[in-house]
């Protein structure tokens, strides 16, 4: 898996978080796109029919069936404009592409973020920016397209642009530390795709537990209960103690301790946070342990009783904190 804090070189939009399947580069985006161009309106008699016609698409194929095809519509051709803008190299390629993208259709929502994330001074004004990205991807797709496709929204391509600017706004909510309106983007982003193909429901629990919103942390471990992520089983065990269920909290240690040995030696300062995140984890991985402290961390720090009742059921006897050390990244 990716690291969900990791800022790629080539996308010059701001990241957002993706545990479970990190954010589609625009690329792989713009050739599922063309796919489906491809294939509207074509009816195919049997599922082999179908698969032998990708077939065909493979390699030169699919430019060859673009090259069959009217042009996009403006706003396809906008949205193109807004992934090569997105995938620019420097600030004045990617501002130039992105004004195009809005010449074309002006709720081009990634032309409007990616301007936005170029030409804001200050996090007050990059949030104004992702806010007027967001409107434009409801007024583009409608009231009635939100009502008829809640709950399954990234498997629409079209809806990704807005998923992605509503991602980076209660991201950079959560950054500046309105944290209450974070979360309500959060939960509607998880009303809109249960499937969470953005990893929301990681930064949203920890959200949950900094704002001492127990019931909240214990719905989302509820409706995510066969996550089998560190994250979570860390999570567990934190609400297990703050709901005064002591044995259950000494059940989910355990399994916790299963699911990734790592996470106790960065609680209990046996190894030192790094200065920069993993670009990759794998479940059970060091990695993976520090990014569940990259989401948990601060959420342990908040609560000393149960940092202090962790450390007893660890065994850890600190004399004195180290210095250079800090939970909170």
């Amino acid at each position: 898996m990716k690291n969900p804090l990791g800022k790629s070189n080539k996308n010059r939009r701001r990241p957002t978080l993706a545990a479970e399947m990190p954010n589609v580069r625009p690329l792989a985006e713009q050739t599922m796109g063309d796919i489906h161009r491809v294939l509207e309106g074509r009816e195919f008699a049997t599922v082999e029919d179908a698969n032998a016609f990708l077939e065909t698409l493979i390699g030169g194929g699919l430019s060859q069936a673009l090259r069959d095809l009217p042009p996009p519509s403006p706003r396809g051709q906008a949205q193109q404009l807004a992934f090569d803008a997105m995938e620019a190299t420097t600030d004045r390629q990617a501002r130039k592409l992105a004004r195009q993208a809005l010449a074309l259709d002006p709720d081009c929502v990634d032309a409007i973020a990616v301007l936005a994330d170029l030409e804001s001074r200050s996090p007050e004004e990059l949030i104004g920016g992702l806010e007027r990205a967001m409107q434009a991807g409801e007024r583009s797709l409608g009231p009635k397209f939100f009502a008829e496709n809640k709950g399954h929204f990234w498997g629409l391509l079209e809806t990704r642009p807005y998923m992605r600017a509503r991602m980076d706004l209660a991201q950079l909510l959560l950054e500046t530390g309105r944290t209450e309106d974070a979360i309500r983007h959060f939960e509607a982003l998880l009303d809109l795709n249960p499937n969470d193909n953005q990893g929301v429901r990681d930064v949203l629990l920890g959200c949950y537990f900094s704002r001492d919103n127990l019931k909240g942390a214990q719905r989302l471990l509820h409706e995510y209960r066969h996550d089998a992520t560190a994250i979570f089983a860390w999570g567990r065990t934190l609400e297990r103690f703050l709901s005064a269920d002591l044995p259950g909290a000494t059940r989910a240690l355990q399994r916790a301790r299963r699911q990734n040995r790592f996470v106790e030696q960065y609680l209990t300062f046996q190894r030192p946070l790094p200065v920069e995140l993993p670009e990759t984890y794998a479940l059970g991985s060091e990695e993976e342990a520090i990014i569940c402290l990259a989401y948990l961390s601060g959420a342990w720090a908040d609560h000393p009783l149960a940092m202090s009742w962790l450390w007893d059921q660890l065994g850890f006897r600190p004399a004195s904190l180290p210095a250079q050390q800090n939970l909170v990244f």
